[in-house]
């Protein structure tokens, strides 16, 4: 056919890359298909071959990573405070969100939770006098990860602060979180106020020992399980909870009331009843205790840690140790309130994307429709998000189901060469703090990883190889 021929016929397109050139084909009337391609990232060119060489190796490795992963049985098991149970702790020693970060280098809403907790640890009694003792180096500061711990937003973690103990019942392998602190102004999100200490100090003082003594009584409690049941129930368990809430609620309200005296059960279940994102902490040591059952498989491209520390954020891989690798933190894509946009928000900070990692959060998007009310977007988009995060995963997870995709496994495992192979990068539930201290929450919403992270896991994985 001459080309005097093509274009006295209808033409048919078809548009590859960003969704706007289809849009906008489709609005003039011109037949047209998408596909969705992306380009893979700009990666080391030495390093992708040679590990395209070993992928024969790199994959039964992963396969290995993932079976540890799916046999992981992480139960609710007790409670203690930070520095009986969490190795390594010390009074002097504040655990933090993301990758390691020093005091000058951290921002608002870490600095403002860290100064919260130093004066709740009475290590200073305001602001002035953490700043000199932040500078003078008597305090010391290391990622939750680091511990065994995972933390939300700013992640503080103190001497002094109860903390839940998960189990891997496979392993033996222990991992912590400290107790949700309820809705509006908190710690996590860097807010101090005198009200937010009061509340830290009831956490400790009040509810610890009820929540103790009832898990004394009840037993440890199966949290995989729970989990499975929230996602049925419209849980994605990173920005939704109230299932879980729920569920937990049923399992521990018998022994509370059993334990405690009535005025302190009933302030504990009204306590629960009233915060929705009761189980997150609970839900970050599970999905922890999940993928640290991959880490030291050598070999493995699974990445087992995602987490941001307010100004990078870093990943670790199941087949490279404890190495981070890191890159610029994102502002999050957020549907902000109050008044606040974009300009306000501080780049993407928590822990909480170890739900991600797990293959929650938005990588179980579809499972929970609900969540658009307050993170933005639509149902049709949750499910697309679910399907595209499978896309850079070894495998799923059989025992943890999604009703909107057929009951369909969660996406189990981020596989660095598939991302950058794909050009596709892990997507995260998150809620966006204000960049200033004292101010908190600003909103909800999404925020993609940046390519360095896995370019440069790529790199280190060949050097291993």
């Amino acid at each position: 056919m001459s080309v005097a021929d093509l274009f006295k016929s209808q033409l048919k397109v078809v548009s590859v890359g960003h969704s706007a050139f289809a849009e906008n084909l489709a609005a003039a009337g011109v037949e047209t298909v998408s596909v969705a391609w992306r380009p893979p990232l700009d990666a080391d060119p030495q390093a992708m071959s040679k590990l395209r060489e070993r992928r024969a190796e790199i994959a039964a490795a992963n396969k290995a990573a993932l079976e540890k992963m799916l046999r992981a049985r992480p139960f609710l098991t007790g409670m203690d405070l930070a520095g009986e149970t969490i190795p390594g702790m010390r009074k002097n020693l504040l655990l933090h969100a993301g990758p390691p970060v020093a005091w000058e280098k951290m921002c608002g809403p870490m600095r403002g939770a860290a100064t919260g907790a130093l004066i709740y640890e009475g290590l200073a009694k305001n602001a002035e006098e953490v700043q000199a003792l932040a500078a003078s180096g008597a305090v010391e500061f290391s990622p939750c990860h680091a511990h065994g711990a995972a933390g939300p937003v700013a992640g503080i973690i103190s001497f002094s602060m109860p903390v839940f103990i998960v189990e891997n019942l496979e392993t033996g392998r222990k991992c912590f979180a400290a107790q949700s602190e309820g809705p509006g102004k908190t710690l996590r999100y860097g807010v101090y106020a005198p009200d937010v200490l009061e509340r830290l100090r009831w956490l400790e003082k009040t509810l610890y020992p009820a929540l103790k003594a009832a898990l004394a009584l009840s037993g440890p409690l199966d949290l995989k399980a729970i989990i499975a049941q929230a996602l049925q129930m419209g849980d994605e368990l990173h920005s939704r909870h109230r299932a879980a809430t729920s569920l937990l609620y049923r399992a521990l309200a018998p022994s509370i009331i059993r334990t405690c005296v009535p005025e302190t059960a009933a302030c504990a279940l009204e306590f629960i009843n009233g915060n929705d994102q009761f189980f997150s902490p609970i839900a970050m040591s599970a999905q922890k205790a999940v993928m640290d059952a991959a880490r030291g498989t050598e070999k493995s491209s699974i990445v087992v840690a995602m987490a941001k520390n307010g100004v990078d954020m870093g990943i670790q891989l199941a087949g490279t140790g404890e190495q981070w690798f890191t890159g610029p933190s994102p502002v999050p894509d957020a549907k902000f309130s109050g008044g606040y946009g974009r300009a306000d928000a501080n780049p993407d900070i928590g822990d909480s994307a170890i739900a991600e990692t797990c293959g929650l959060g938005a990588f179980a998007a579809a499972a929970a429709p609900a969540t658009v009310q307050f993170i933005g977007g639509t149902a049709a988009a949750m499910i697309s998000r679910t399907l595209e995060m499978r896309e850079i995963c070894a495998g799923e997870n059989p025992d943890w189901k999604i009703p909107q995709l057929e009951f369909g496994g969660t996406p189990a495992g981020i596989d660095i060469l598939r991302a950058i192979e794909k050009g596709i990068l892990p997507v995260m539930h998150t809620g966006a703090a204000h960049r200033e201290s004292g101010i908190g929450q600003i909103g909800a919403g999404v925020s993609a990883a940046p390519p360095e992270p896995f370019i440069k896991a790529a790199q280190a994985l060949a050097r291993e190889l």
